[in-house]
Order: C-alpha cells, then structure tokens, then sequence
C-alpha cells in the first residue's frame, strides 16, 4: 500500500496552521477543479488527492492520528522495512470509533469557489486513506449532495451523469483462508446472488473488486483476517512457537512444527536454549500479487520443563547436577 504525504500533496509544512492548510487547499483545489480542466483525468486525480489531504489535515483528530502513524512509518523505513511487511493492522480504523467526514459550508463553499460547481461525486479515497480512517461518504463536498460535471461551452453548460459512488463490504476470513484462497456468498435485494472469489495472500486492509456488481458500481470487499490461535503474521512471514522438551534440547532431536499446509520436521541440535528461533523457507504466506511466491515461516523453540517427576527420576537429575558442579 502506497504511503500518502497530504503536506507534501497541499505543499505546506508539518506546522502549517489551519489557515495556511486552507488556503494551500484553495489554491490547488482552483488549479485543478474540474469545471476547469474538462476532460483531464490527471487534473482530476490530483483533484481528488489535494481533496482527501484537506479531509484529513482539517480535522484536529484525523490529523494527529496521521502525524503519529507518519513518525512510526518513518522509523520503520529508516530501519530497512518494507512498505508489504508493514503491519497495517494496527492502524486500521475500526468501525464505531466515531470518525467523521468534514463537509464545506454553503458559505465556505462560496468563499473558495465563487461560481464553479461543487465537489460531491468526486471522493474517491485512496486505500491508505480507509485504512486509517474508513470509507467517507464523498469528499469535502458541499452538504453532502452529489456532483454533476459540466463542460462549459460559449453558450451552455452541458450534464454529464454523476458518477456512480462506488460500494464497499467487509468480509471476515480466517488465517487459513487467507492461505488458500476462499470464495463469499454474496445477497443483494431482490434475490440476486454472486460468488466472490478472494485470492491467496489477502491480509488485513486488502481490497477485492467486483467490478460493476453493485448496481452498475464497483464492489469491493474490505478483507479482515481474523487473529489465529498458533500463528502470527507480519506481511508474507509467519510466526509459530513451537515447544521441545528438556532432553530434546540437551540432546538434540526432531519434533513436528505446525504450517497452514501440512506439519513439518524440524531438526533440533544438541544444546539449544529457550527462545532459539530457526527459519523455514517458503512456509510462509502466499504473496498476492504472486502466489507462488511465499514468505517464510519464523518457528521459535520453547522449553517445556517435565512435570511430575518420579522420585528415581529426580535421583538422576541430581546426579548429573553434581556431576557438573564436581
């Protein structure tokens, strides 16, 4: 997922006031509206990102959040990470938390704009964007009511449709899921059933498109892949922990390590401790966008001390801590 930088987008500083954001918004917001670039979908892409970095660096709460996720995101990649192993998760923006979308007043509206047309229609947001803060209803748009593009001519303004608003739904699968790949049934009103397919690799934050399955819009499926009780994931690398017993870790040995597939043997050599973590290549996660690529698999060995010793048993024991202290 591609990092956004809204002050680099409306060109202002990380102090910028509210009154410098505004007026870096206006400035680019005329440059590149619509009404005034017809038929450019460069002038409206920029459009839509100057929109969604005004959304969020208006809004005191939108903005503290992306000024503390963007210093975690810089430590990270100061560190070496890669954007894909990332954990997005963290930020995710959970339903309910009470985030909102600003809307311009009539009177700002006309303060900034004067006579174009408004800016409903063109929200759009980016993946970044609905992973910190969810899916708005539309951009900064004025009260809320959808946009009709116009092309101005000598003599007439000419309608185009409002664009369709695209549709989005969030579908829970499990981990194991997310290795295979999986299928939704899908309901809409009036009967009519589709069945998606989710690729292999998804994670928390990933998207599936149905195009045109929602009345003639887009459908996307917000994928959330639920916590699983043995593994951790961190991009396409899994985490296990797998426990070993005393005389295995004094000895050496083998012992069965877990995987989304099927379990593996894992080789352990004499004298390892507690904690001592050994890579498995490729028993990893399927990445999306190559599924025959997958990430590894990170087992950690925890030493389980035995329980309910006999008392010959314990004799023995003590012999070989004599042994050593002689």
């Amino acid at each position: 997922m591609e990092y956004k930088d809204y002050y680099k987008i409306l060109g202002v500083n990380k102090n910028a006031t509210d009154a410098e954001i505004k007026s870096a918004f206006r400035k680019l917001a005329l440059q590149y509206h619509p009404d005034k670039n017809p038929d450019n979908p460069q002038a409206e892409e920029m459009f839509k990102e100057v929109n969604e970095a005004y959304q969020v660096l208006s809004d005191p709460e939108k903005r503290r959040k992306y000024d503390q996720f963007g210093s975690q995101w810089q430590q990270y990649q100061s560190a070496g990470g890669r954007p894909e192993d990332f954990n997005w998760g963290d930020w995710q923006y959970q339903p309910g938390s009470g985030t909102s979308y600003r809307t311009v007043s009539p009177e700002e509206f006309e303060e900034m704009f004067g006579g174009l047309g408004g800016m409903g229609g063109f929200g759009g947001f980016s993946d970044f964007f609905e992973t910190l803060f969810g899916s708005g209803m539309g951009g900064a748009g004025f009260s809320g009511q959808p946009r009709q593009r116009t092309t101005r001519t000598s003599s007439r303004r000419t309608q185009r449709p409002t664009r369709t608003q695209d549709v989005q739904h969030e579908v829970e699968i499990t981990l194991e899921e997310a290795y295979n790949g999986t299928t939704r049934l899908l309901q809409f009103e009036g009967g009519r059933r589709i069945e998606a397919t989710i690729p292999p690799g998804v994670d928390t934050g990933s998207r599936v498109r149905l195009s045109g399955q929602a009345d003639g819009a887009d459908l996307y499926l917000r994928i959330k892949v639920l916590p699983h009780p043995s593994f951790t994931r961190k991009g396409d690398d899994l985490y296990v922990h797998v426990p070993i017993d005393v005389y295995t870790a004094i000895l050496g040995g083998e012992v069965s390590v877990p995987t989304l597939g099927k379990p593996v043997r894992l080789t352990i050599p004499e004298g390892t401790d507690t904690g001592k973590t050994f890579r498995l290549k490729g028993l990893g996660m399927p990445n999306l966008k190559d599924p025959q690529k997958k990430g590894d698999l990170y087992a950690t060995v925890e030493i389980h001390i035995p329980q309910h010793l006999t008392s010959a048993e314990k004799d023995k024991f003590r012999e070989i801590k004599n042994m050593r202290h002689a």
